[in-house]
């Protein structure tokens, strides 16, 4: 078995994958053509163009440009679907994927008809792909307390079947404006039983990592690589084992590490640190997630038993019921060994 037909085979969970991130070409072509005006062009090669960021607040505003084009309840199941088509396709067996629903409520679609549209889409991945979905939802930071206030107000009065948990991303640097509305969001997230799975450390130093561990108590977190700055943070997160849920091929395309080869997974995990691996927005910024396996293989020269000790990371740091853990960690021991 070769190392790609390894990663390939290598059964992975999806734990940092947005919903919208997620959109494949053909998909967003399709939307941008369905719903024109919306500046999000309509041929390939201008899209891909367009996914060429300068740095993370101009890839916002890309982004931004393509939530946008979710405005009916078809739209939202269709990127849920393509998401499981991708995922099935590389080894994908489970995502945790982040849902904004800021972003349809700015644009007028009702929780309810979210909601439906997000239940229907799971029940439809599993049957069709194979691939469980669960899902995150997660306050655009940088539009602060309103949007704090809706996607709490989802959260807890029109849940989707598989919500599992309660996020925040966005432009960091935006948060310490609107800290108490963001600590609130969290407290009552947290109370009504879902995981706390912040963004933080991806653009912004240690303080915003801190920020999270103390006053939204994070139990997973997104990105953080920026944790090395800060010894007694790295000491803190090796002995609370808080998972990091890395994203290489993200951090280069926005800028966060000049190289590929500067990027700090290695070192994370020299630290002895909890690390998971995953694609973040993967049509976006050209990857998959086999592709991140293969990043970790090629460029820092990770062996067969690393990998699936990756793997291994994603699937106990997932929120999964504890029996299908044990399933798929077997998986994987039984690929690893039969592999050598």
């Amino acid at each position: 078995m070769t190392l790609d037909d390894f990663i390939d085979a290598l059964p992975k969970v999806e734990l940092h994958v947005h919903h919208v991130g997620s959109a494949s070409v053909p998909t967003v072509l399709e939307l941008a053509r369905r719903h024109p005006g919306s500046g999000v062009p309509t041929t390939e090669e201008e899209l891909r163009r367009f996914y060429t960021f300068q740095d993370f607040p101009h890839f916002a505003r890309v982004y931004g440009a393509v939530n946008a084009l979710v405005r009916e309840p078809e739209d939202v199941a269709t990127l849920v679907l393509g998401l499981a088509r991708d995922l099935a396709s590389q080894g994908g067996r489970y995502a945790e994927l982040q849902v904004t629903p800021y972003a349809q409520h700015v644009v007028g679609l009702p929780m309810r008809a979210v909601t439906e549209a997000l239940d229907l889409a799971a029940g439809r991945a599993l049957a069709e792909h194979g691939v469980e979905i669960a899902y995150i939802f997660d306050i655009p930071g940088e539009y602060g307390d309103e949007a704090a206030e809706v996607t709490l107000k989802h959260a807890l009065e029109e849940p989707p079947t598989a919500l599992v948990g309660f996020g925040i991303g966005g432009i960091e640097q935006e948060r310490p404006k609107y800290r108490d509305a963001f600590r609130a969001a969290f407290a009552a997230a947290r109370a009504a039983g879902l995981h706390s799975v912040p963004h933080a450390g991806e653009m912004s130093g240690p303080e915003t990592i801190w920020e999270v561990v103390e006053h939204y108590g994070a139990e997973r977190i997104g990105h953080g690589i920026n944790c090395l700055a800060d010894p007694r943070l790295v000491a803190h997160l090796r002995e609370t084992r808080i998972p990091l849920d890395v994203c290489p091929t993200s951090n280069l395309c926005t800028g966060q590490i000049a190289r590929i080869e500067d990027h700090p997974l290695p070192r994370l995990l020299e630290e002895g640190l909890y690390v998971t691996l995953n694609s973040d927005d993967p049509p976006m910024f050209g990857t998959t997630l086999a592709d991140e396996y293969r990043v970790a293989a090629r460029v820092f020269g990770f062996g067969r038993e690393q990998l699936a000790e990756l793997a291994r990371n994603g699937v106990r740091a997932s929120y999964l019921a504890e029996e299908r853990k044990q399933a798929l960690l077997t998986e994987i021991d039984t690929l690893a060994a039969a592999s050598g």
